[in-house]
């Protein structure tokens, strides 16, 4: 028995119309889909343009408190040009927390913060 492929990642959010608008209206990610569980969390899903993988936002207040851990994980982007992104995401509001940073293999990257401080890594290829 083989595994076929990554299908989402889960992330929790205190706030999904707030995730949803930083995605979708910052990021440019398309909603998949969006309903709530019998359980009574609210969902949505999300991909990258033409991507397969997806990310779940899930908002359930009775966990409690969101409480995202530094350095424990985060998501990652290829951008086409990391320079130009990051002047509109600082147009936007959103944090550069690390970078730009050129790497060994002569790729770029910078570090943003998301809504509940999720980290979000963007990378420009070497060409």
């Amino acid at each position: 028995m083989m595994i076929k492929r990554l299908l989402h990642t889960r992330l929790r959010v205190s706030d999904l119309n707030q995730a949803l608008y930083f995605f979708t209206e910052v990021l440019d990610l398309q909603v998949t889909e969006r309903h709530d569980s019998p359980r009574g969390s609210k969902l949505a899903f999300l991909s990258v343009p033409g991507g397969k993988e997806e990310i779940e936002l899930c908002e359930y207040k009775p966990s409690g408190p969101v409480q995202v851990q530094e350095d424990l994980v985060h998501l990652a982007f290829e951008v086409n040009h990391l320079d130009a992104m990051l002047v509109y995401l600082k147009s936007k509001g959103v944090p550069i927390t690390d970078g730009p940073t050129v790497s060994s293999s002569g790729s770029r990257f910078a570090f943003i913060e998301a809504p509940d401080k999720y980290e979000i890594e963007l990378i420009e290829r070497a060409r």
